[in-house]
């Protein structure tokens, strides 16, 4: 796993600035997804992983809560954990931390998901080989495992 969950870091590019020259609303969620998407590669299940398999992460519910303005050219990190998860559904729930070069908090995104068959469109489970993968994914302190 990467030092301190740290699964993406990278510029504020001019595309993603609104037109208040701060970071828009959407490119939270671009660097979440691209961070989450690092973090489960990280853990072993990469898209090739996915598309082998023919289920896919889905997200029902995503939140944002803004602490700073980020604008142009700052660096930001961002920061991936799973902060809850149903070992029988394994539906799932991530926080996203996003900071400032300075370490500052700018940002942090809550996402709650499930798994997809991509064939049948319906939800589904995971692999029974996904789970010790699953049990490698970082934690947060608050970490919630349920059964229910």
């Amino acid at each position: 796993m990467k030092d301190n969950n740290i699964y993406y870091q990278g510029q504020v590019l001019w595309a993603q600035l609104d037109p208040n020259r701060h970071l828009r609303h959407s490119a939270y969620a671009d660097f979440c997804a691209q961070a989450r998407s690092n973090m489960l590669k990280d853990a072993g299940l990469s898209l090739e992983e996915f598309a082998k398999r023919g289920i896919g992460p889905i997200l029902f519910r995503e939140e944002l809560v803004y602490h700073r303005e980020v604008g142009l050219d700052e660096t930001i990190i961002v920061k991936v954990e799973l902060t809850k998860l149903n070992t029988v559904n394994f539906r799932f729930s991530f926080r996203h931390e996003i900071y400032k070069e300075n370490g500052i908090k700018a940002a942090t995104v809550n996402v709650d998901g499930a798994w997809l068959n991509l064939r049948e469109r319906k939800l589904t489970t995971i692999p029974e080989d996904w789970v010790p993968i699953i049990e490698r994914i970082p934690k947060s302190n608050d970490y919630l495992q349920t059964e229910t």
